[in-house]
């Protein structure tokens, strides 16, 4: 097994041995300023990092530190930077962590509570690690509702929903358009005591405001021209299930109170009729608009609006979800190049480069279609970024010399398989190799043909 590698940033010789001595199972490496650590980070490239933010030349400041901090996240993005906050420095620390550091700790040291911060962030890495390898694979799977991520933040939503799932409350989804909100609203169905029964769906934003109204509450025999027999609405649709409303900033406010009515009172009434009729539906409601802002423009119910998020979720756009890009987008090609009978198996290194430094503003939902679009357009049998129509991706900032022959050894591999159709005779003629060493090759860089 590889042993895991630890660098500790600081200054004070003193407390760098003591820390030096306090872990076992690491290879502790250790560097004083900047210029020695970012000299170990080129030459053992470290998982984990203790970061002390007072380094010389400036040890009664940051900004050293600071300076320290980007150039480590910028060489290798994927290092879990610990930062030392002493003295008051808590708004450093959290700073800090603004900027990327992955946890803090505070001075003076508690050697066991720094020991399970370092614990702690090698075992994260190691999950994320795992989460690329499956990615790169297309091993991965989809969690609640469908939802397919490794990002942190994502399953901080996920986990979320989970939890209040089994609560009977409403919850309000927020979210850009193309984030999945329906898809966390179906899974937040399915993972409640409410499974069994109906989940029915109402983007209120497609219906004009004088037919909304019957669509939630429905209406009787009569009840204006063309109703010409009795109709149960949205809601009593959902009955004992789950209603999702889709884009509630649009209800117009004359609706709102009538649905506060039922919020409040758990009945209906349909349009023309008389009768008071009870209903059990959970309420799980969405929209991309600034809610808060509505409410104060008169646009949208306060009372309305504490009644429907009970628990609010804030869903991340996918520029805010590291690394999701391409896992989405690999799950995408499998799935259209299945359902259109493609022969595209994958995606080119340059395809990658530029899913990864594209914004999507148009979220998961831009993505599908570029893939699916690419998918058809793609002449061989895997999507180049020309395909997707997107601008070649910007190659990172190399970490060392292995790093930058390792990603030319994966280009060169990936073109020559993708003009190869994935043939390894052939592919290696185009590389000039042997087939065993571009056997070997595709093993030591885990990569498959």
């Amino acid at each position: 097994m590889t042993t895991r590698k630890l660098l500790i940033v600081e200054d004070d010789l003193g407390l760098q041995r003591q820390l030096r001595w306090a872990y076992e199972g690491y290879e502790v490496l250790v560097a004083a300023d900047r210029r020695a650590a970012i000299d170990a980070l080129r030459a053992d490239e470290p998982d984990v990092v203790t970061l002390d933010l007072g380094l010389p030349p400036d040890p009664d400041g940051v900004s050293e530190g600071f300076a320290t901090l980007g150039d480590i996240l910028r060489l290798k993005p994927d290092t879990k930077v610990i930062v030392a906050s002493g003295h008051g420095a808590r708004e450093s620390a959290l700073r800090a962590i603004s900027a990327g550091a992955w946890d803090f700790y505070q001075k003076p040291i508690d050697i066991d509570a720094l020991g399970m911060i370092v614990a702690r962030a090698f075992h994260v890495h190691a999950l994320e690690a795992e989460n690329r390898r499956l990615a790169a694979h297309g091993g991965a799977t989809a969690g609640l509702g469908g939802i397919i991520s490794a990002s942190p933040d994502m399953l901080k939503v996920t986990r979320t929903i989970e939890r209040v799932a089994a609560a009977d409350v409403s919850v309000m989804l927020l979210g850009a358009s193309g984030t999945g909100k329906e898809l966390l609203a179906r899974g937040l169905h399915e993972a409640s005591p409410r499974r069994d029964r109906a989940f029915v769906a109402i983007n209120c934003a497609a219906i004009p405001d004088a037919l909304l109204e019957s669509e939630l509450f429905g209406h009787e025999k009569g009840a204006f021209t063309g109703a010409i027999k009795t109709t149960e609405g949205k809601i009593e649709q959902a009955q004992g299930g789950t209603l999702f409303l889709d884009e509630v900033g649009d209800i117009p406010l004359p609706l709102q109170v009538k649905l506060l009515r039922f919020l409040q009172e758990r009945v209906i009434e349909r349009i023309g009729g008389r009768r008071a009729i009870t209903v059990d539906t959970r309420i799980v409601c969405a929209t991309h608009q600034d809610v808060d802002a509505m409410i104060v423009d008169g646009r949208f119910r306060d009372d309305l609006y504490y009644r429907l998020a009970e628990i609010v979720v804030r869903i991340p756009s996918l520029a805010e979800r590291p690394g999701d890009a391409v896992l989405l987008a690999r799950h995408f090609v499998a799935k259209h190049a299945k359902a259109l009978h493609s022969g595209v198996v994958g995606l080119s290194a340059d395809a990658c480069a530029a899913i990864e430094g594209w914004a999507w503003p148009g979220n998961v939902r831009e993505l599908e279609n570029r893939i699916k679009r690419a998918v058809i357009m793609a002449e061989g049998k895997h999507i180049v970024a020309a395909d997707l129509d997107l601008p070649g991706g910007e190659a990172p900032t190399p970490l060392n010399l292995k790093a930058v022959r390792e990603a030319a050894d994966r280009a060169a591999i990936a073109h020559a398989l993708a003009r190869s159709d994935g043939n390894i005779s052939n592919t290696a003629k185009l590389l000039g190799i042997s087939r065993p060493t571009l056997y070997d090759l595709l093993k030591s860089y885990d990569l498959h043909a």
